[in-house]
């Protein structure tokens, strides 16, 4: 039988498929396409962790130093807050040794005062003196007196006594209770 016309059989040493060679390099390739963009991948991976990691550290580093310089400021705060407390409970302190000292000295003196006519009688001439004899002169309830004229007024009683001579102390007073 003939083949029919414009028909070509393959010669038989030929290769089965003349294509293979071209698939093979084209595949080859992609291959070599693929590889290259994987190690480009793997290599900013890499790089994107290790930049990750560095930021991680630096961040890290940081907030250590925010948590020590915040520790500090709040460490200062607290010595703040333990001085003035300490401080507030010395002036309590004081003012309680203080108030003790001036109710101790005034019932002295009002005692004093009860007992010692003469003590009284120079009070009154100390008022006499102040304001002149005119001067208007009451017995205090809790000892002394108190003096007035038009305009003017001394006041000369136990508490008076107490407070000025204590005021007199100022500073030194703090002596008292000091070590």
């Amino acid at each position: 039988m003939t083949a029919p016309a414009g028909r070509h059989d393959a010669a038989p040493d030929a290769p089965a498929d003349a294509l293979a060679p071209v698939r093979a390099e084209l595949v080859r390739a992609a291959r070599a396409d693929a590889d290259a963009v994987l190690a480009r991948a793997r290599a900013d991976a890499d790089e994107t962790v290790r930049a990750a990691r560095a930021q991680a550290a630096s961040l890290l580093g940081q907030a250590r130093q925010d948590g020590v310089r915040d520790g500090a400021a709040e460490a200062s705060r607290e010595r703040v807050r333990a001085r003035q407390d300490a401080w507030s409970r010395e002036l309590a302190a004081r003012a309680e040794v203080y108030a003790d000292l001036r109710g101790r000295v005034r019932a002295g003196v009002r005692e004093a005062l009860a007992e010692d006519a003469a003590l009284r009688a120079r009070l009154e001439e100390r008022a006499r003196a102040l304001l002149g004899a005119d001067a208007r002169i009451t017995a205090a309830a809790g000892g002394g007196v108190t003096a007035e004229t038009p305009g003017r007024r001394v006041d000369l009683t136990a508490d008076a006594l107490t407070d000025r001579a204590l005021a007199r102390l100022g500073a030194r007073a703090e002596t008292l209770w000091a070590p």
